[in-house]
């Protein structure tokens, strides 16, 4: 469920634009099914990802394979934002505000801005490190929810 209460069937007859966070990338390659399956059910044309997470996915590579399957499932999956001037003067505001006070962190402010410059709804596992800033649309990804009967365990 959305921040303002919409189900992800709901999101895809508004046809949002969905940016998704590391952390939905993460539990893709680990392999887990609701991550899979979220990830298929978002239109082809919908899918997005910051080119900061693709940095972050890059670096948790361990090898050559792994990093091969990164980057092929990018190109196959997502369309790909690069921060600009725009995304990045927000991201600097945003940690002004919300540095000191709730501990945002650098790259959470890049991904943060991005999906409020581009207007996209953020898929997220860590939600806490979003759920304070103003105006962000947030869908809450959450590991341990049943689907097809399995907690994804």
């Amino acid at each position: 469920m959305l921040k303002d209460g919409l189900t992800r069937e709901e999101m895809r007859e508004k046809a949002l634009s969905v940016l998704f966070d590391t952390d939905v990338l993460v539990w893709y390659f680990r392999g887990l099914a609701q991550s899979a399956q979220l990830i298929s059910q978002t239109p082809l044309a919908q899918r997005f990802v910051s080119s900061v997470c693709i940095m972050e996915l890059i670096q948790g590579c361990s090898n050559k394979t792994e990093l091969r399957g990164v980057r092929d499932f990018i190109k196959e999956n997502l369309q790909i934002i690069h921060f600009d001037q725009n995304i990045s003067n927000r991201a600097i505001s945003l940690l002004q505000v919300y540095s000191l006070s709730h501990g945002l962190r650098t790259i959470d402010a890049i991904i943060a801005s991005t999906a409020l410059v581009r207007k996209t709804l953020l898929v997220t596992g860590n939600y806490r490190h979003f759920d304070m800033i103003k105006n962000l649309e947030v869908m809450r990804f959450d590991v341990h929810r049943r689907v097809n009967g399995s907690t994804g365990r």
